[in-house]
């Protein structure tokens, strides 16, 4: 079996999984279907104050969208990022998935259940997806790092660019700013 063909099987299994309280929609990478918590009111709360933030700064012609299924057929790849900012014309599209190649700004929330999902498995994924920017925010510590420039070296898909942020610090991406400031750390005895 090719991996296109069990990417294309996992693709249909979750289109047609029932999925149990309190999982989120399964993802897929490498062959395998990715299973996630839901989200928890903290991390529900970065994104809310990531989104007040970004919105008023994309002007007419770009969209924040929040849990929006990303995929690369080509690849075997479907990812549901946080916040991913694309084309209006993208996000008014008859498909039903965003073309990571149309996106603009990735940015992941990382959780307390699976910090390595954010850090190892999406920053393999999403520069091989040709995702431009990538914004890792970890409420867990207060800090957060902006990846650009995606490449390939010696075969593999990478980021060239890093740049390393602690709250309060301001992170800019292109012409866009946020305020880590208002972004809240996650309390010691809170999930995801």
């Amino acid at each position: 079996m090719t991996e296109q063909s069990i990417y294309h099987h996992l693709r249909e299994f979750r289109e047609a999984f029932d999925k149990p309280e309190p999982l989120a929609w399964p993802e897929i990478s490498h062959g395998q279907l990715l299973m996630m918590m839901s989200p928890k009111k903290q991390h529900q709360l970065v994104a809310h104050r990531l989104r007040t933030q970004l919105d008023p700064q994309l002007g007419t012609d770009l969209v924040l969208m929040l849990e929006t299924d990303m995929e690369d057929a080509a690849l075997g790849i479907l990812r549901v990022p946080d916040l991913v900012v694309v084309d209006e014309e993208e996000a008014t599209a008859d498909s039903d998935a965003i073309d990571p190649r149309r996106c603009h700004l990735v940015i992941e929330i990382v959780s307390r259940s699976n910090p390595t999902n954010d850090y190892e498995g999406k920053l393999r994924d999403y520069p091989a997806m040709g995702v431009p920017h990538y914004l890792i925010v970890d409420p867990r510590d207060g800090s957060a790092v902006h990846h650009w420039a995606p490449a390939r070296r010696t075969g593999v898909a990478i980021y060239d660019n890093r740049q390393h942020y602690t709250f309060p610090e301001t992170i800019t991406v292109g012409d866009w700013k946020i305020d880590t400031a208002v972004l809240p750390r996650y309390s010691q005895d809170a999930g995801r």
